[in-house]
């Protein structure tokens, strides 16, 4: 599909899809994360998000010099790729952000357009890892998503919230706010508006150069998990199961911030 340079957009919204069961043995680590809320598991002072700022990239790690990652890298269940997406670099052009929230949507979980079926709308989400899936939420707000897994698996990843890194200027012009602070691109929709996306770059592949692209990037050293966000509408076990992951200690991270605390 021969993608447009330039995009007008807007934000993102929840996404569902469809497939087999998960196996358990792929989720074991993730078990008591999913566990409801105790005592024990509020966030802790050494978790708050707005206290300390993101940090600066040394040379050697800016996105001039990542390179793009391959396409074996998205191709894996969507609860081992959102932590991974965690401090990667999305470019589109002069305009590089770096990620710090993510939720994941998996194959049979209740929160997804998929759980549908395949329709003109959620055929990206069904397609190999790596490529884009956007959608727009309530005719306003574009949603980027990544793909992930196998071909007709019917996961993803949702970009919730990033960091600017470079083309700031053009970022605000496309936001309409002239500021620098977190407001700027923490949520889904404000990721998608900074980027200049529309629904015609779902199936883009991120991983080829040129049009939008996803770098390697640093790893966080803590991360933050909770339960994702709008998603009342879906099972009791996949609204509180603990899929939203965000990089501890930055305030690039949308609200609400209060259910995110370290995983155990």
């Amino acid at each position: 599909m021969s993608l447009p340079r330039e995009t007008a957009s807007s934000l993102f919204d929840s996404f569902c899809f469809r497939g087999t069961l998960m196996n358990p043995r792929r989720t074991q680590r993730f078990k008591r994360v999913a566990e409801p809320d105790s005592k024990k598991s509020r966030p802790t002072k050494s978790s708050k998000l707005s206290s300390a700022k993101p940090k600066p990239l040394s040379e050697s790690k800016s996105p001039a010099k990542m390179e793009i990652l391959p396409s074996s890298f998205f191709q894996i269940d969507a609860l081992d790729l959102a932590p991974r997406l965690l401090g990667k670099f999305l470019r589109r052009d002069d305009v590089v952000l770096q990620i710090t929230e993510v939720e994941a949507y998996r194959p049979n979980d209740s929160a997804c357009h998929g759980r549908f079926g395949i329709t003109s709308r959620t055929a990206p989400v069904f397609g190999a890892g790596g490529h884009a899936y956007v959608y727009l939420c309530y005719g306003l707000h574009m949603m980027l998503n990544v793909v992930a897994d196998k071909e007709g698996a019917g996961a993803a990843v949702l970009i919730r919230s990033c960091a600017p890194i470079t083309g700031l200027n053009v970022i605000q012009q496309r936001r309409g706010l002239e500021t620098d602070k977190p407001i700027l691109l923490t949520g889904p929709g404000k990721v998608g508006q900074a980027l200049g996306l529309s629904t015609e770059w779902s199936n883009h592949p991120l991983y080829t150069p040129g049009g939008l692209e996803l770098l390697d990037g640093p790893k966080p050293e803590n991360i933050l998990v909770g339960p994702r966000v709008g998603i009342q509408y879906a099972s009791p076990e996949h609204v509180n199961a603990l899929w939203r992951f965000a990089i501890a200690g930055s305030p690039w991270i949308s609200a609400p911030k209060n259910t995110l605390r370290p995983p155990l």
